[in-house]
């Protein structure tokens, strides 16, 4: 299968990889976009770490599958940020139940994550002469995270840029998306292959459920990311069952 290729931009970019659903869908679409494409991750101590070790087989995995895009592949970086981690009382950080806090945010939030995300982002970005970074944040399937809000992302993006003097540009590709446009959008980059490496290499279960297998990927199935990615599988198949040009 040849993926989507748009007209290509001889710069480079990097990808906030975190080895989930959404960011394997971004960093096929820098690769379908960019010269050379760079990946970043974060530890910040996680419950759901285990999404950090996919993300060796998924790299390897989209060069095999899509030989094009290997030598635009670049450097892999992962940063550890176990201040975060230890600073955050969430459902993301500590053995708890996943509910809702009085302010009505999911206790799965983990406040100034992506800001922080985006900081050691452009600060590596500065170091090797790269201006474009591309995340997942997305505004349609989310939790209510502020910091996954376009207006927060694109602010970012402005004080990022005065702070190191040196003009970024934030990529959001699914932030208008929900998730089975998200699929979708795997489908039209890589069709069938791409879609397939992503269920069954990429983790985004909260709970860093790796022994339980879906038709849609592998998590406990009954957290909000395991809901959320399997509503929007159950959706696009069945576009897919109607529309199978797609």
């Amino acid at each position: 299968m040849t993926p989507f290729e748009p007209a290509i931009e001889e710069t480079s970019a990097l990808v906030l990889f975190s080895g989930g659903q959404d960011s394997t869908t971004c960093l096929a679409w820098a690769l379908s976009r960019f010269a050379h494409v760079e990946t970043i991750a974060f530890d910040y101590g996680q419950r759901h770490r285990v999404e950090l070790d996919c993300r060796s087989a998924l790299r390897q995995g989209l060069t095999s599958i899509f030989p094009q895009w290997n030598n635009r592949l670049g450097a892999d970086h992962l940063i550890e940020v176990d201040a975060l981690g230890r600073m955050s009382q969430t459902a993301l950080t500590r053995e708890t139940e996943i509910e809702f806090s009085a302010n009505g945010l999911p206790n799965t939030f983990v406040p100034g994550r992506n800001l922080l995300f985006l900081t050691f982002a452009a600060a590596l970005a500065y170091r090797r002469g790269i201006s474009d970074l591309i995340g997942g944040m997305c505004e349609t399937d989310f939790s209510g995270y502020p910091d996954c809000r376009s207006q927060t992302i694109q602010t970012m993006a402005q004080a990022l840029s005065l702070g190191m003097e040196k003009s970024f540009v934030i990529h959001t590709p699914l932030m208008w998306l929900d998730k089975a446009q998200t699929w979708r959008l795997a489908h039209e980059l890589g069709g069938a292959a791409l879609v397939d490496l992503i269920r069954v290499q990429t983790h985004s279960c909260y709970l860093g459920d790796r022994h339980h297998r879906f038709d849609w990927g592998f998590g406990c199935g009954t957290c909000p990311a395991c809901n959320l990615r399997a509503a929007g599988w159950r959706k696009f198949t069945e576009e897919m069952a109607i529309s199978p040009r797609l």
